[in-house]
């Protein structure tokens, strides 16, 4: 994808300029048609220009969160932007959100606009962030779009610290467990191999279990290095691996197709889809140019592709909710809660009602998965204990046994 720096008239007749992602600039012309603007003058941008001009660092949702909203009462009470934007690079912590903010209002106060100001840092503000702010500015409420943003990234905040807080302590018992069972191997055992040997004992009196933990440990003791070049190795070819369009979409399906995980992940993807997608469309983002953005933000490139089809299906004259059901992908209710919605003119709200209700669903998983996954990582930690356990204590329990049975003759 190119970045293209572009001049267009608005429906005031007025010449607006931004900067913007694209295919190319015949892919660019055809989103602003398609949102019946016109494009008067496109450039390419070089990518290390670019990279230059923004490179600021990434700011936590949250605090994007409290910017919005005290930008929004801001705004609203009629303080200029530039003012505004001065009194709250001023108060906040944040560094990197301090040298945006100054950057931004530098720049508006030179005669950009609030949108194309923000855009310069991508990878602070994405696409819809700068969609909201961009219908903001052009239907003259854009203390309204900076609340509706506040409220998104608060619910967005809110969704991932609810699966990140569900899914903390399976993560401590699963590390906890790994750490007692290396520690089981590389001490206790080698001790329990000594004792073997001192008394005698040959590899062939040993049953098959303890014979396979004592080679494991004696490999994990001599050959730990070996251990951590692999695990490495792999981690970086799985990084690799993933960060390839195709290895991308192979991770994403698995993500989708996993068992017990795999519906979590599609309910988390719902709730996003529609809340985005809701939230763009009650700011008057036309649709087309909505789905565009959602498919960026929804979190898995096999749903962004089954957005992208549904927009190109849409653009053809489709509903919206046809080819969504034919992706297989969106549930039944969701596509009769959309094709309500579309029929009765209220998509936006259906949208906000789909993702209240999954988000919802999102917070019942994760009670009933963590509620289960505690008893059975408990259980598994056992077993493993208790195996190693049982391994070295059975030649110990032969040998008494044969020393009994030498008394009992004599």
């Amino acid at each position: 994808m190119s970045v293209y720096s572009y001049t267009f008239r608005d429906p005031s007749g007025g010449l607006q300029k931004g900067t913007a992602e694209a295919e190319s600039e015949e892919n660019l012309r055809a989103r602003f048609q398609e949102q019946g603007l016109e494009i008067v003058e496109v450039t390419m941008i070089k990518k290390g220009n670019l990279k230059k001009a923004r490179s600021y660092g990434k700011v936590k949702l949250i605090k994007l969160s409290l910017f919005c909203r005290q930008f929004s009462t801001m705004v609203d009470a009629g303080v200029s932007l530039v003012r505004c934007l001065d009194v709250l690079s001023r108060q906040t912590e944040d560094p990197k959100l301090k040298k945006i903010l100054i950057d931004i209002g530098e720049r508006v106060e030179g005669g950009e606009s609030l949108s194309r100001a923000m855009q310069r840092h991508p990878r602070t503000f994405n696409n819809l962030f700068i969609g909201l702010i961009r219908a903001g500015e052009i239907g003259g409420v854009l203390e309204e779009a900076l609340q509706r943003l506040s409220q998104f990234l608060e619910s967005d905040v809110n969704l991932r610290r609810k699966v990140k807080a569900a899914l903390t302590y399976p993560l401590i018992v699963v590390l906890a467990a790994v750490g007692i069972v290396v520690l089981l191997m590389v001490v206790v055992v080698p001790q329990f191999t000594d004792i073997f040997k001192d008394l005698g004992l040959k590899d062939s009196e040993f049953p098959a279990a303890t014979k396979f933990l004592m080679d494991l440990s004696d490999n994990m003791v001599v050959n730990w290095h070996i251990f951590l070049i692999v695990g490495a190795a792999i981690y970086a070819g799985f990084k690799l691996f993933s960060s390839t369009r195709f290895g991308r979409r192979v991770v994403d399906r698995i993500k989708l197709k996993i068992p017990v995980f795999g519906p979590l992940h599609l309910k988390v993807c719902m709730a996003r889809f529609s809340r985005t997608m809701g939230t763009l469309l009650t700011s008057g983002v036309p649709i087309l140019q909505a789905m565009e953005t959602v498919a960026g933000t929804v979190g898995n490139s096999i749903m962004s592709d089954a957005v992208l089809d549904a927009r190109a299906r849409i653009r053809e004259g489709d509903r919206i909710g046809d080819p969504l059901e034919a992706s297989r992908l969106f549930p039944p209710m969701v596509v009769h809660m959309i094709g309500v919605g579309e029929e009765s003119g209220s998509l936006d709200y259906m949208l906000q009602k789909i993702a209240d209700f999954y988000e919802a669903e999102v917070e019942a998983t994760l009670q009933s998965l963590t509620s289960a996954l505690e008893p059975i990582l408990i259980v598994f930690l056992g077993v493993v204990v208790g195996f190693i356990v049982f391994a070295m204590f059975a030649p110990l329990l032969k040998v008494v046994e044969g020393l009994s049975s030498g008394g009992a003759e004599e």
